[in-house]
């Protein structure tokens, strides 16, 4: 399966504040979780995932003092692989002197809250370790953080499919069609990535709509859906940033 790559740019990530140690190859990869609470609504919303792993690098370099976010790459639920230190480059997350051994992927679960991996999720991180061997010249074992280091971590739902060989789920089968608009089968659009983001924010400002054209789908983006969708009579059925985007992507203005 392709990997689905949040790169830096795409979620925002701070500059790390000096030089990544270089790594040539390792072992393979190391699975973490973040070992506190993980919010279950980010399985629903990917904004969450986004804000989650910005957080965690803030922590990262703000509290722990590191140079950028510790992990080589985030999986989260909707099969997303975030870009962290990427390849090439020393970890942090692994522990002192257990760094050079093994990338570090974290996947979005934690100790409380959302502690079951979704399949997603487990998709995601065998995507990312597919792409630290494929181009970071990763070697093929995956282990758990607590291999070698005394912690936690993975958390005991992880680390079990990690020790049953981390076999990869079924894989997804077709979502569902999209449902018919004023008479019209639509298609979603693409991914929501920030060019994306962009090209709906300027058609909604096209359309009349008070909305600052930033490519950052915040608060104000998702405020602009849900009344976009009162207005072409359209309930607020939980999935409003899909279902705005396909109505101002395909249907004409009112």
């Amino acid at each position: 399966m392709a990997i689905d790559l949040v790169l830096r740019r795409d979620w925002n990530a701070r500059p790390p504040r000096g030089d990544y140690t270089q790594l040539d190859s390792t072992k393979g990869v190391k699975v973490h979780y973040t070992g506190g609470k993980v919010d279950p609504g980010i399985v629903s919303d990917h904004n969450g995932c986004v804000a989650l792993v910005q957080s965690i690098q803030g922590y990262h370099m703000d509290d722990n003092g590191w140079i950028d976010i510790g992990y080589s790459y985030v999986a989260c639920p909707h099969m997303k692989v975030f870009e962290g230190r990427g390849l090439h480059h020393l970890p942090a997350a692994n522990g002192p002197g257990l760094n050079a051994a093994h990338y570090a992927v974290l996947g979005l679960v934690g100790n409380s809250g959302l502690v079951q991996p979704p399949e997603g999720l487990l998709h995601a991180i065998l995507d990312a370790v597919q792409h630290l061997r494929e181009r970071g010249h990763a070697g093929k074992e995956i282990k758990g953080h607590r291999d070698g280091y005394s912690t936690d971590c993975p958390g005991e739902p992880l680390y079990a499919w990690v020790k049953r060989g981390a076999p990869r789920p079924t894989p997804p089968g077709p979502g569902p069609a999209a449902p018919p608009f004023p008479g019209r089968l639509l298609k979603y659009p693409p991914v929501m990535r920030g060019d994306d983001v962009r090209t709906w924010q300027r058609q909604m400002s096209s359309r009349g709509w008070d909305l600052e054209v930033d490519g950052a789908y915040g608060a104000g983006s998702r405020e602009v859906c849900r009344r976009f969708q009162r207005q072409q009579g359209v309930a607020d059925d939980g999935i409003v940033g899909p279902v705005t985007w396909r109505l101002a992507w395909e249907a004409p203005a009112s």
